[in-house]
């Protein structure tokens, strides 16, 4: 369950030097819109990084700074969001040691994403327990700042279900105080008198009916409590549900909207796949590459009608064109009315236009890194003390404080 009381967003990044178009339209405009909404935590995951490239340190640590310089010029605002690199926080590794002490291995093993990456980067050697055991670092991540929501494609939700079973069975294992049920009571009569009589009768309905709707009463009930710790909300969510203390609360995956960004050879944007326009890249640059894209083999001569489908450019049309320029678009190729030259300039525009103020921006931070560093230091500082009371929770159930 999601403990609305912990309405956190955390997402993460691994370090991987300047960010291109697929970056900004997959992630970072989505994480701009969530700052407004959610208290969010964006971390660099240099952690990450390592599990695959423990050989290259030197490009994790020099690539830092150009994606987080990237994420500022892009709108992604400190005063809105805590912005650390991961490892400048040791709660992330401590939780995750803890974590892995309780996590069946078969549950690393079945992640689909664990097989199908060491079948994509058969050049590494990741027969490691950093590579097998990341998708706990992972949990840990989220875990330690009970964060509600976790912003994913189709291809991480696993990752977040895994958490979702990681905190169950923490709170199964560690949840039950030996004075669980009178700490439960106290906690119920600082409601007062009708709270508790509503919160009763929504876990009777609840547990005895399985009533869904009763279970989500009780739970809007304890969060409108202004005058419960959050020891004794999270008693009281575990009561609620039939098991003890909440301590560690489930995320919930929030769907990110599906990049719809295509490289400059009709493949989606990859560096990998040396298809990418970078944020920050010179404009001559970019306006070459985009008029030199590929486009329908069907169109040789240019009298020759195509078909937009077939088309590289016409995938950019529909992230940046409207309806009437897509409309303009099909009319002219499918009649051979427009050249290939034609139709890719209003995308060279768009392209453009959207870069020109985000490499402006950028250019303040390049000029200023101390300013870059200080951002990311506030962050750390601001993330190790929230991580910090959910280590000392968790210690405290697990019996660590001696």
């Amino acid at each position: 369950m999601t403990v609305p009381t912990h309405n956190r967003v955390l997402s993460g990044m691994r370090p991987t030097g300047k960010l291109h178009l697929g970056h900004y339209h997959g992630v970072l405009k989505n994480w701009i819109t969530l700052q407004h909404e959610y208290e969010c935590y964006f971390f660099v995951a240099d952690y990450h990084a390592l599990t695959t490239h423990y050989e290259e340190p030197q490009i994790i640590g020099a690539s830092v700074m150009d994606m987080v310089i990237d994420w500022l010029a892009a709108g992604v605002n400190p005063s809105n969001a805590r912005l650390f690199v991961q490892s400048a926080v040791p709660q992330h590794a401590e939780l995750h040691l803890l974590l892995s002490m309780l996590t069946p291995l078969g549950w690393l093993e079945r992640v689909p994403s664990y097989k199908d990456q060491q079948e994509k980067l058969r050049e590494r050697d990741l027969a490691t327990y950093g590579f097998l055991g990341y998708p706990l670092l992972q949990s840990a991540d989220i875990l330690i700042y009970k964060a509600g929501l976790v912003p994913v494609g189709d291809d991480q939700v696993a990752h977040v279900e895994l958490t979702r079973e990681v905190a169950r069975r923490f709170n199964h294992l560690y949840g039950r105080e030996p004075d669980f049920e009178d700490m439960v009571m106290a906690a119920v009569r600082k409601m007062g008198k009708k709270n508790a009589k509503l919160y009763r009768e929504a876990r009777k309905r609840y547990q005895e009916q399985g009533d869904q709707e009763s279970l989500q009463h009780g739970r809007a009930l304890l969060d409108s409590q202004v005058n419960l710790s959050m020891g004794d909300r999270e008693r009281l969510y575990g009561y609620l549900e039939g098991s003890g203390r909440i301590i560690l609360p489930e995320p919930q995956a929030l769907l990110a909207p599906a990049s719809k960004m295509p490289g400059t050879d009709g493949q989606k944007m990859s560096k990998s796949y040396n298809n990418t326009i970078s944020l920050r890249e010179d404009p001559r640059v970019i306006e070459q590459k985009l008029r030199t894209m590929p486009t329908d083999p069907a169109r040789v001569r240019r009298n020759d009608p195509g078909d937009p489908a077939k088309c590289p450019v016409f995938q950019l049309h529909r992230v940046y064109s409207d309806d009437a320029r897509r409309d303009w678009v099909v009319e002219g190729c499918t009649t051979a009315g427009i050249g290939c030259l034609d139709c890719k300039q209003p995308v060279i525009d768009a392209v453009l236009a959207e870069l020109a103020p985000l490499r402006e921006r950028a250019k303040e931070f390049e000029q200023d890194p101390q300013r870059v560093r200080n951002i990311l230091q506030e962050g750390a500082e601001a993330a190790r003390d929230s991580a910090d009371e959910t280590m000392k929770e968790v210690k405290a159930a697990i019996g660590l404080n001696y």
